[in-house]
């Protein structure tokens, strides 16, 4: 295919993302409301895990179609990258003072469990952690051990939401929305619909771009940690700013973070179940440590932004937190494209 029609493919795919994930963020929002779940809790349990699978369906593709587990790997741990990016992002967007000032302590512990995740990744990847045979396939360990952090996580947030020990922090700066004419079932379907939508039309993205990374001859590692993430984490991108739209700033944090979580634990599991013949983890480049541990690095970042509070902005449109999210995420760009 030309490559002129490869990008405006890619373009015409996007639009219906940003459209569609108007309506996720508003059915998720109406329905943390409805249901008492809370921001936090939906967040990771709802919009986090629509809008990573097209991580999931790419990473399987890319095993299964290519046989590059480099590339699936790289779209992982590049997307959590790009998410953390959208924290930066988001703060430039905020114009209420720092975004992190409006999100509950919850983000925070969401935040640690991701850095456990990612950590457990990056070591699986650098040490060899042998395998385990399920079901007649060869599998890691430490691709069950991150998924059981993904369910300790939303088990823990579940429970504080439940008990009421972190209420959500509704605050002039995040302004409760009135939901009474919308009812939790239609919500729900709203959120079906919209969600299915998000995720053919991400996946549809991911192989648009997979197909013109090909014709431009770009390295796998490349083109998994920056590229092929940067289109399936447009959902996430399109669903976070939504959510900032109908003043939810908890939900965009928490998804993002939240993403992060499902793509180091379903994510990498699938990729390894994907990839039979051996432990995911033997077959990638170790290029992508530097990526898990820059990601951990700006996980910290943001957790420091959460828990450090009351702040200002230093300057007007810039916050510590997002300058340094931004500048981290160019400058590991930067070495992945000259070291892969």
């Amino acid at each position: 295919m030309h490559l002129t029609l490869l990008w405006l493919q890619l373009a015409a795919v996007a639009v219906v993302i940003l459209i569609a994930s108007h309506f996720l963020a508003k059915s998720a929002d109406t329905i943390a409301e409805k249901t008492g779940l809370g921001r936090s809790l939906v967040g990771i349990l709802l919009l986090a895990t629509a809008t990573s699978l097209p991580e999931m369906g790419t990473g399987i593709s890319s095993i299964v179609m290519f046989g590059s587990p480099d590339l699936a790997a790289g779209d992982a741990f590049g997307s959590n990258l790009f998410n953390l990016l959208i924290i930066g992002l988001l703060d430039l967007y905020w114009r209420n003072g720092p975004i992190l000032n409006a999100v509950s302590k919850n983000g925070s512990l969401i935040g640690l469990f991701s850095i456990l995740s990612i950590g457990l990744a990056s070591i699986a990847i650098f040490v060899d952690t042998g395998s385990i045979s399920v079901f007649g396939l060869n599998m890691s360990p430490v691709s069950f051990l991150v998924v059981i952090v993904f369910i300790c996580a939303t088990y823990t947030i579940y429970r504080r939401s439940s008990n009421n020990e972190e209420p959500e922090n509704n605050t002039e700066n995040s302004p409760e929305l009135d939901y009474a004419n919308t009812t939790a079932s239609k919500a729900a379907l709203m959120y079906i619909i919209s969600a299915s939508i998000v995720v053919v039309a991400a996946v549809l993205l991911a192989k648009t771009g997979d197909t013109l990374a090909e014709e431009l001859g770009w390295e796998a590692s490349f083109v998994g940690t920056l590229f092929l993430a940067f289109s399936t984490s447009l959902p996430e991108l399109a669903t976070s700013f939504a959510a900032l739209r109908i003043k939810a700033p908890e939900l965009a944090i928490t998804n993002v973070l939240g993403s992060n979580l499902f793509n180091m634990g379903p994510v990498l599991l699938f990729d390894d179940i994907a990839y039979s013949q051996d432990s995911l983890w033997n077959g990638i480049s170790n290029i992508h440590t530097l990526s898990g541990g820059i990601a951990v690095l700006m996980t910290l970042i943001v957790i420091a932004g959460i828990r450090m509070r009351p702040r200002q902005r230093p300057t007007s449109a810039l916050t510590i937190e997002s300058s340094l999210l931004i500048a981290l995420y160019v400058a590991v760009s930067v070495l992945v494209f000259l070291l892969a």
